[in-house]
């Protein structure tokens, strides 16, 4: 990323799950002009569609696989949810959504705002 992200996100939600092999992913969203390949190749994208919910997009990396960003349809392609675990520095989360399906497991600090899905308009802004 050659910019500090637009907003950090841990997203519980069952596609991120499955996307990433984990309990929950954190997403740094960013602008897609801002994300730059380090590697040589282009990103293998996979199209990923879950019943009902709208289809979203996962870049994996063209040597070793590992899921490098996702978009999400409300934000098409301009926006990149770079996954937060192939980072170097680590990025904590501005807030959680989709606790809805969140793991026991994981506990979500008090201070930070959480969400059973995506905030919605009459949610405090972020």
């Amino acid at each position: 990323m050659t910019s500090a992200p637009i907003f950090v996100n841990g997203c519980h939600c069952r596609v991120c799950q499955r996307e990433t092999g984990s309990a929950f992913a954190i997403n740094a969203m960013i602008e897609a002009d801002r994300v730059v390949m380090l590697t040589e190749g282009e990103p293998e994208i996979f199209v990923s569609q879950v019943g009902s919910v709208p289809a979203t997009t996962c870049a994996r990396c063209p040597r070793c696989g590992v899921s490098l960003w996702g978009t999400h349809p409300d934000f098409g392609e301009a926006i990149r949810f770079v996954r937060g675990g192939t980072l170097d520095e680590r990025i904590i989360p501005d807030a959680h959504f989709f606790t809805v399906t969140r793991h026991p497991l994981v506990e979500v600090p008090e201070r930070v705002p959480s969400f059973p899905g995506l905030p919605r308009p009459d949610d405090p802004p972020l």
